[in-house]
């Protein structure tokens, strides 16, 4: 798995280390302050020194590999407990599987519709496009361009139109069809934070009544590289649609990749995918292991 983008977050552990005669309170501080400018939040930072303090005192630890170990264990710890992390993404027993993606403008929802509907079809399977998001201009659009691209095809309304009603009549036109999974778009933005997730909550209830169950995947596209207020995102999401996994994006180009552990620490939902660039096959399964060697290398 590629995490080049974490690389830089602690390469200046080796330099705290080097030269000194011993593991000090001076080598902690500069630590946390690593720590907390890669975006890992306080509560995990300050867990995972305190895990240190706590070998060095007790196994008299004084070698860089033996800090990294440590630091590596209590990180680890943090993303175990999103307990889904790399699980595939589920599947219907009667079709179609319903896939809603959220967000707010400007994280690359549309991208990462257009990845995971090509690593469907890529599967065998058939892919329709919901265009959900009505009230932006250009995303209809920009959907058409992808569907083409990836071989999915795309229902659309007209734009403004009800977003709810563009979920419904995809999903009927994909059960009528024959077609394996929708992948639906939806608003990142309206007037007000409380009109976005009112209609969110709307094409939910529209999706669950027309399937007979809820979605099968309500996944977060979250920005990266927007660091705390990410965290923000993913808690509203969270408490608005009951989201079942995130899709971070922008891992590519940002040392701050630390806002994974922070999600994992305070929101309570797994990490499932990862954007790693803007190509269609730029998608990764995230793997909790991968990026905690990654971010200690």
């Amino acid at each position: 798995m590629r995490f080049g983008f974490v690389k830089s977050i602690l390469q200046r552990v080796d330099t705290l280390i080097t030269g000194r005669g011993r593991i000090d309170e001076e080598l902690f501080e500069d630590l946390e302050a690593l720590l907390l400018q890669a975006d890992v939040n306080v509560a995990t930072t300050t867990a995972a020194l305190d895990a240190l303090r706590t070998e060095v005192r007790e196994s008299r630890i004084a070698s860089q590999d033996d800090v990294r170990a440590t630091l590596r264990c209590a990180l680890t710890q943090v993303m175990e407990r999103s307990s889904q992390q790399g699980l595939p993404l589920a599947q219907a027993e009667t079709k179609p599987t319903l896939y809603l993606v959220v967000g707010v403008n400007g994280v690359g929802k549309t991208t990462t519709i257009a990845k995971i509907a090509r690593r469907i079809r890529a599967e065998g399977r058939s892919v329709m496009m919901a265009a959900g998001d009505t009230f932006r201009a250009a995303a209809i659009d920009q959907l058409e361009i992808w569907a083409d691209r990836v071989g999915a095809s795309v229902l659309k309304h007209r734009e403004g139109s009800d977003p709810s009603a563009v979920v419904f009549d995809s999903i009927r036109a994909a059960r009528n069809r024959g077609i394996d999974t929708v992948i639906a778009d939806t608003a990142g933005r309206l007037h007000t934070k409380d009109n976005l997730m009112e209609e969110l909550r709307k094409v939910v209830r529209v999706a669950e009544r027309e399937l007979g169950r809820p979605p099968d995947e309500t996944l977060l596209v979250l920005d990266a590289t927007t660091g705390q207020n990410g965290l923000n995102q993913a808690k509203q999401f969270r408490d608005a649609v009951g989201i079942t996994g995130i899709v971070l994006t922008k891992l590519d180009g940002t040392a701050r990749g630390g806002i994974v552990l922070t999600i994992a620490d305070e929101v309570g939902v797994p990490i499932r995918l990862v954007g790693t660039g803007e190509k269609s096959d730029d998608l990764e399964d995230f793997e909790a292991g991968a990026f905690i060697e990654a971010l200690l290398r």
